[in-house]
């Protein structure tokens, strides 16, 4: 099992910055990457940035160039520096784990409002 706990989203005018983190524990040995979700009300749960254990990241389209996955593998953590946020990024982010017998893993999300 593997537990993953959010923090780090709040409410935040258009144009500024954002940090979330996600601290895993539990059998970390059997993870291959991990990464960060967001649900908008309404809409469905979307990839925001993955990332492997060897340092892969891969962003969706609307978030490159100004989103940035990184992780710290001694302190299993796992960040996500959102710049120039937009309304349209607000949504609840939810940090995944997942294993190579392709189980995931969930946090329990954290709100995340871009609003003036």
């Amino acid at each position: 099992q593997v537990q993953l706990v959010e923090s780090g989203g709040g409410l935040v005018q258009p144009g500024g910055s954002l940090r979330l983190s996600c601290v895993a524990s539990g059998s970390m040995f059997s993870i291959y990457v991990m990464g960060w979700y967001r649900q908008a009300p309404g809409k469905q749960r979307e990839s925001v940035a993955t990332i492997t254990n060897s340092g892969t990241a891969n962003y969706a389209d609307s978030v490159k160039g100004r989103f940035t996955i990184s992780r710290d593998n001694a302190k299993n953590t796992v960040y996500l520096q959102m710049n120039s946020l937009k309304p349209e990024d607000t949504a609840v982010y939810y940090c995944n784990a997942r294993n190579y017998a392709l189980n995931n893993y969930w946090g329990q999300g954290t709100q995340v409002t871009v609003s003036s």
